[in-house]
């Protein structure tokens, strides 16, 4: 009897003994083996991630039946950050705890200001990590993560396996950051028409237009003559890739409106075979320095290598010349009009001059 009693009073002992390490463990900032599951192994059921930061932008990014990733409404956004996204989550591991005497002021810190990433497979919510920010020698970040199950109340520090680097910089919710470059992806003969018009110098204006097999050049609404066919390939070849370099980040709404009230130096429109048209304006941007000089060797008061375009959408985007004149410089592919006598002489017409 004795030695049943001594028994049961040794495994109560034991538990109380666990259970009191256990609380201990957890009070110096050493979670759960669940809460230090940051990764995931199959990040092939990843189909939707939903992204908040400190700002309250929130973006979400879904995964379609051919694999590609699109935003809630299905528009097109750029892929590279999703494939950064993945390797993060299939190869985050636990690099330590947060000093007991940092851990308050890292713990508010995170409460303040931290990025919010939820996670789903197959449609079901499954994790969230909360991303704050980096050590004091950027080789871990500060993080918390959520389950069905349970939520972690103290942040642990995590790193991507193999990598020194920071993690909080490959996840943002600044949809700019997210809208796909591309403007146009055409091939030749999904181009019916290309309209160029110089507001600045009517005399660059120029089209090129699908007539059956054939096409037509024309510079002011006047036709050229004998205009190389292959040349005429060239030129609408290059519309199959063509991207803006950045979003608009410097210009305020104020100023966005009084650029899109002013007069665009170029109007770009063109026009698909099925019918669809887009037109883009394009807008100097001003330049610094006295050594500013464009394509024709002319002085000018604007930056040489970028400007601004307004997309058929609104928005406003910062392209390059480099990118661009392959489109509106007519004279590359068809000649300068001035070498026609008479095109010269009905193009100064138009433009009335004597």
């Amino acid at each position: 009897m004795k030695k049943s009693i001594l028994l049961v009073a040794s495994i109560a002992i034991v538990a109380f003994l666990a259970f009191l390490a256990t609380n201990l463990v957890r009070n110096s900032g050493k979670s759960d083996t669940e809460l230090l599951e940051f990764s995931i192994d199959d990040t092939t059921t990843i189909d939707r991630i939903l992204l908040t930061d400190a700002y309250s932008n929130k973006y979400e990014l879904i995964k379609g039946a051919d694999g590609q990733w699109t935003d809630k409404d299905g528009n097109c956004i750029i892929q590279q950050p999703i494939s950064t996204m993945m390797e993060t989550f299939k190869n985050i591991e636990f690099k330590g705890y947060v000093p007991e005497n940092a851990r308050t002021n890292i713990t508010n810190r995170m409460a303040a200001q931290n990025t919010k990433v939820e996670i789903f497979q197959k449609g079901e919510w499954v994790k969230t990590w909360y991303i704050g920010s980096s050590t004091q020698d950027h080789y871990g970040t500060y993080m918390l993560l959520e389950t069905p199950d349970e939520k972690s109340d103290l942040p642990v520090i995590m790193k991507v396996k193999g990598l020194n680097g920071l993690i909080e910089p490959r996840f943002f919710a600044d949809g700019r950051r997210w809208k796909c470059t591309q403007i146009f992806a055409l091939e030749r003969d999904e181009i019916s028409k290309v309209d160029v018009k110089y507001l600045d110098d009517p005399l660059k204006s120029f089209s090129v237009e699908k007539s059956g097999s054939n096409y037509t050049v024309k510079h002011m609404n006047v036709t050229l003559p004998a205009v190389d066919t292959n040349m005429i390939v060239r030129y609408l070849n290059n519309y199959q890739k063509i991207h803006f370099e950045l979003v608009n980040y410097e210009l305020s709404t104020k100023q966005v409106d009084s650029l899109k009230k002013s007069t665009p130096f170029c109007v770009l429109t063109v026009k698909q075979t099925n019918g669809k048209e887009d037109k883009l304006r394009f807008f100097r941007m001003k330049g610094y320095g006295d050594d500013l000089v464009n394509d024709f060797g002319q002085r000018v008061d604007y930056d040489v290598n970028r400007f601004w375009c307004v997309l058929p959408s609104g928005d406003v985007v910062k392209c390059q010349y480099f990118v661009f004149n392959p489109l509106i410089m007519g004279h590359l592919y068809f000649g300068n009009p001035s070498t026609s006598t008479q095109a010269n002489t009905d193009l100064n017409k138009k433009a009335g001059k004597r």
